[in-house]
């Protein structure tokens, strides 16, 4: 007699990386309003990537890559610096695929992002605050000089494939969400990889898409996770040559446009991300106000889960 088999089930369900890209355009209501209806601004909601940031990309295509070079094997512990975000998808990933994690990051790192990243089981080391993330960078530097059998190495701020991953994903995303309409692209500077990745990919399809970089107008600010790159450490994967302008973006704008996009939009976003919105929005107005039509698109890294902490949000 043969047993009955019960046939298997096919249940569409998807890993963690699998969820990983695929991000929605958002649009405004009220911030927007005063614009003409030939210009519009719309941002990419990386917050719905499973570790809550753009970050995931890189970081995806970072470990993807050292895996086949055969820079990342079982029994290396993965090292980076991180000022939160790409330490989490690490961190997530790792837990995925089976890898140890260690990161170095600034002591003044959010309580919330902490948490997250030890909910993980990813190794910190907490760095001066007061050096930032360059303070990092180094450290991080020096650990794998000292043993560089044992680590690899992801090096988020000169690896390709943290650019690569934008050419392949999230330029493409943005061209087929805008159907082709993309006139302007504004992105922050951190490792500088969305924006070189994204600005390329749109500058294939249309060299004339206008690339805008953002990045804090003083060496002393409270942006978290954008360099001021005058004088910061310069990531190797940056090109200056790239974006057409940068706009400089103060503190107090950011914080103030983070709060009127939660109150006035619905959108509880990060540091980052505000100051992305009022680059953007600059944007916007200079084009209104020259009576040219435009499409401007910029990138919300993450949500504001991971700084609701700070104090600013009282204001």
């Amino acid at each position: 007699m043969v047993a009955a088999t019960t046939p298997r089930l096919y249940i569409p369900a998807l890993t963690v990386e699998q969820q990983i890209g695929g991000t929605p355009l958002v649009s405004f209501q009220r911030i927007t309003a005063h614009l003409p209806p030939s210009v519009s601004v719309y941002a990419k909601a990386e917050w719905v990537n499973p570790g809550g940031s753009v970050k995931d990309r890189a970081a995806l295509n970072i470990i993807r890559q050292a895996e086949q070079s055969g820079a990342l094997a079982p029994g290396k512990t993965l090292v980076d610096s991180t000022s939160g975000n790409t330490g989490i998808a690490y961190a997530m990933l790792g837990a995925a695929r089976g890898y140890r994690v260690r990161l170095y990051i600034p002591a003044n790192a959010s309580p919330e992002r902490l948490a997250i990243l030890r909910a993980y089981g990813a190794e910190l080391i907490l760095t001066d605050p007061l050096e930032g993330s360059d303070g990092a960078i180094l450290a991080v530097r020096e650990l794998v000089q000292a043993a560089p059998d044992r680590y690899f190495y992801a090096n988020q701020y000169g690896n390709p494939a943290n650019w690569q991953a934008h050419y392949h994903t999230t330029g493409v995303e943005i061209w087929q969400q805008t159907h082709g309409a993309v006139t302007h692209f504004v992105a922050g500077l951190g490792t500088s990889g969305t924006l070189m990745g994204t600005g390329r990919r749109l500058r294939h399809y249309n060299p004339a898409v206008q690339v805008a970089a953002v990045e804090p107008d003083s060496p002393f600010h409270g942006l978290e996770g954008l360099k001021h790159m005058p004088t910061a450490i310069r990531p190797d994967i940056y090109d200056p040559a790239l974006p057409d302008r940068t706009l400089r973006v103060s503190t107090e704008a950011t914080y103030a446009m983070a709060r009127r996009l939660a109150r006035e939009e619905g959108y509880l976003v990060g540091i980052s991300s505000a100051a992305a919105m009022v680059a953007a929005l600059q944007v916007a107005e200079e084009l209104a106000d020259s009576g040219q039509p435009g499409v401007i698109v910029t990138v919300f890294p993450d949500s504001a889960y991971k700084y609701l902490s700070e104090a600013f949000w009282q204001g």
